[in-house]
């Protein structure tokens, strides 16, 4: 069986294994029991390791926590092609990985990529959810609308790079996955949060076979494959707790702005002098946030 990604503090209660999805394998960590499933989705270039701070506090909360690595990352599978990683695929993993689960309720967790899988995800229904929680990305409907200028389109050059062959693989794969290090050192605020060996995890994981491929896939995907997924009017009747960090450098703050119009129950939480990756930067800061959301919901 291949290894794993990282290892678990042993102190964590945090577990590893492979489950089978939607056709696919998927390399998970899981923490906690029950019937209520808290489904935490990574983004780019992550791991289900950027969770490793806030998996323990939901299990303490009664969640029964699964992280994912998404298809293309780490130890899961990497199916070849651009279009194998369409909207449509991914959301239909997340649809299988909750059938997998057997769970009666489900939360899903998200940031980044995964957080526009989570929003496409509410959007298309697939399956029930009691809570929605997304972390630094838009509402699809308010993120088309801040492409549209030039605050946000001059953040967003990196997508139209990443559709280019093989040269963003070149990038971020010399010298041992040093654009994948500074994917991360680069734009935290917080840099003591992402030590060398933290960092390491992250290019280690990028430098599997196949594995830097299939990330950028996403991106060339989302433009080539975006008539995958029907959006129709962007309504998400999921209570919804966004958190942001406000000195994101790849989205502007006003990315947060009107998401109202498509999520009526929706709790905004901004935090200041704290970057895109806020989960990892800021983990009792989102870990204080997302407990106190979570208790006050009936």
């Amino acid at each position: 069986m291949t290894a794993f990604s990282w290892t678990p503090d042993p102190g964590s209660g945090i577990t590893q294994r492979f489950v089978e999805a939607n056709g696919q394998t998927f390399e998970l960590a899981e923490c906690g029991s029950g019937d209520r499933l808290a489904l935490m989705l990574h983004g780019f270039p992550e791991l289900n390791y950027s969770w490793r701070f806030q998996m323990p506090m939901l299990a303490a909360r009664s969640w029964r926590v699964w992280a994912p690595n998404l298809r293309g990352y780490g130890a899961s599978s990497k199916p070849e092609g651009v279009r194998a990683y369409a909207l449509d695929h991914l959301t239909d993993d997340v649809a299988a990985l909750i059938d997998a689960s057997g769970a009666k309720e489900v939360m899903l967790v998200a940031h980044d990529w995964g957080a526009i899988v989570a929003w496409t995800f509410a959007i298309r229904r697939l399956r029930p959810l009691v809570r929605l929680v997304i972390m630094n990305v838009p509402h699809p409907m308010v993120g088309m609308r801040e492409i549209r200028h030039w605050r946000q389109f001059r953040r967003s050059w990196y997508i139209f790079f990443f559709q280019l062959p093989r040269l963003p693989e070149a990038m971020l794969t010399r010298d041992g996955a040093r654009g994948i290090k500074g994917a991360f050192w680069n734009m935290a605020v917080d840099k003591s949060r992402f030590p060398k060996d933290v960092l390491q995890t992250y290019a280690d994981a990028a430098l599997r076979p196949g594995a830097i491929t299939a990330m950028v896939n996403y991106y060339r995907a989302l433009l080539r494959h975006g008539d995958s997924v029907d959006l129709g009017d962007g309504r998400v009747d999921v209570p919804t707790l966004m958190v942001w960090g406000e000195e994101d450098s790849a989205l502007n703050i006003r990315c947060t702005e009107g998401t109202e119009q498509w999520v009526p129950d929706l709790t905004l939480r901004r935090l200041p002098g704290v970057s895109h990756w806020v989960q990892q930067e800021a983990p009792e800061a989102v870990n204080t946030i997302l407990g106190k959301w979570l208790d006050s919901r009936p």
